[in-house]
């Protein structure tokens, strides 16, 4: 069992009395983040109450979770405290120093090698601690995590930003530096400014090619991407109970690019789904008997402006799919919008439509929902006698996802219309896409399911202009090449000339 269920059940029988604590200091029903942060408090903190965006509070978290480039100096450090074993369970991930160049056949054992010493320490130092290694080709780390790790309730820190992906299982999700979490591990109370409460309440059910990406995608033009610093998004409503899991993850994960300190859902089916699916059922069962303290209370739904700073409402009926960018995530449009957004970039109007290339990965957007979502529009396209305009490349988000694909055919369907199949990495996100001819600085554009698309973001060239869409999009842009084509009204005209 990966998962440290005793630690689970510990944190689930403290739950209950903190809230109660909580409800009794502030005098009034708690939103979710409330309940996590105050149960979270370290020992006799309880019994105060703090001021959001102004008053620093010590908490201790559940977990620690680490990726590869940032757990070195972490581990390196931890290795000084004079500890035999890590304080609280904890895991590192070899996600971030694959290149992406060929495919998984090439890269992977490429990384192996030229990253070898890293791997080593890595492994040797969480075998004596106590820390889970996930080797190179095991998955992204934060997908990893949604896996296997976060459970509803919980607090976790980790040394990437996106840490916060986990809020998609109904945790509080913290992305820190390395000394953050190293104080962690050894036991160390970890500080936080006590965050702001930012309310988003989600309407309604998603409709025809929009998905659970568009919601965030919307939401980060709303708030740009300083809209959210030292605030929790908390998400509610009819709408956020209908999303997934995964779903919830996408949203929770671009959090981080609107500056929020995390997001968070309250725990529901779907969640509890997720969590026996992935084989979890004692987690699930052991949410399900504390349920009410882990979600808003009734009264937080009811009246959102008494206890959030903000509140957000957003139509998901009347949402349609959007492109964020580019070289900004909050820049937002509709796909019905797209032509006229492009004339404040388009330098070169007969080529910046052109996609060049769509790609499908990353911690965002890299589920088995995400890439059967994908393969189903691939499907129908290739009963069509539809062809790719571009290359899709896609990065499965973990080896259970890309088993699982694998197994149900979909790997076939990918490589049938023609995508690579890269390293279960993050891959072209972070920057690590070895991409030919980048080195040239052409005027082109992409369209990618990722959740950052600053200039040089993806393959380190300044020309590239990155659109941010949902996996759905990244396909009909590989298939129209034009990211003015709207799936909901414009026609493909396929190999037959039909």
């Amino acid at each position: 069992m990966l998962f440290n269920f005793d630690m689970i059940q510990a944190t689930y029988a403290r739950i209950p009395a903190r809230v109660a604590v909580a409800r009794k200091q502030l005098g009034r029903p708690l939103t979710l983040a409330e309940k996590i942060l105050y149960s979270h408090l370290i020992d006799g903190a309880e019994n105060r109450t703090y001021k959001r965006g102004a008053d620093f509070a010590e908490f201790h978290p559940d977990r620690v979770a680490m990726q590869d480039a940032t757990a070195q100096m972490a581990l390196l450090q931890f290795t000084t405290a004079g500890k035999s074993r890590v304080a609280v369970p904890s895991s590192v991930h070899c996600d971030h120093l694959i290149i992406a160049r060929e495919g998984v056949e090439k890269d992977l054992p490429r990384a192996k090698e030229e990253s070898k010493e890293v791997y080593d320490f890595l492994q040797s130092v969480s075998a004596k601690y106590g820390i889970d290694c996930w080797l190179p080709g095991a998955g992204i780390i934060h997908q990893v995590v949604l896996e296997n790790y976060a459970f509803p309730g919980g607090m976790m820190i980790g040394t990437d930003s996106h840490t916060v992906n986990a809020g998609g299982l109904g945790m509080l999700a913290i992305g820190v530096g390395g000394a953050d979490a190293v104080d962690a591990m050894v036991g160390l109370p970890w500080e936080l400014k006590y965050p702001k409460m930012i309310g988003v309440k989600l309407t309604g059910k998603l409709q025809g090619f929009a998905t659970a990406k568009d919601i965030i995608l919307k939401l980060a033009g709303i708030l740009t991407v300083k809209g959210g610093t030292n605030a929790i998004i908390e998400y509610f409503g009819e709408g956020a109970r209908s999303l997934s899991a995964t779903g919830k993850a996408t949203i929770a994960n671009m959090g981080a690019e609107v500056g929020a300190t995390c997001s968070t859902f309250s725990y529901d089916d779907s969640m509890s789904r997720y969590l026996r699916a992935t084989g979890r059922a004692d987690v699930a069962d052991a949410a399900d008997k504390i349920a009410a303290d882990l979600k808003a209370d009734p009264e937080v739904e009811a009246e959102p402006e008494k206890y959030f700073d903000r509140v957000v409402e957003i139509d998901l009926n009347t949402l349609i799919p959007h492109y964020n960018g580019p070289f900004s995530p909050d820049r937002a449009f509709a796909v019905t919008d797209m032509a006229e957004s492009l004339k404040a970039t388009e330098t070169k109007p007969e080529s910046t439509p052109v996609v060049s290339a769509a790609l499908i990965g990353s911690c965002t957007n890299s589920s088995y929902e995400d890439l059967y979502m994908a393969a189903n529009m691939i499907k129908q396209a290739l009963a069509k006698g539809l062809s790719p305009k571009c290359p899709l490349l896609i990065n499965p988000g973990s080896e259970q996802v890309r088993y699982t694909a694998e197994r149900d055919g979909l790997i076939d369907l990918f490589k049938q219309f023609g995508a690579t199949i890269m390293t279960n990495a993050c891959g072209p996100c972070i920057g690590r896409w070895d991409r030919a001819g980048a080195d040239k600085k052409e005027l082109n554009t992409i369209v990618h399911s990722f959740n950052r698309n600053f200039a040089k973001r993806a393959d380190g060239n300044p020309n590239t202009h990155a659109f941010v869409a949902s996996p759905l999009m990244a396909v009909i842009a590989a298939l129209s090449g034009d990211i003015r084509f709207n799936p909901m009204t414009d026609t493909l005209v396929n190999n037959e000339g039909k």
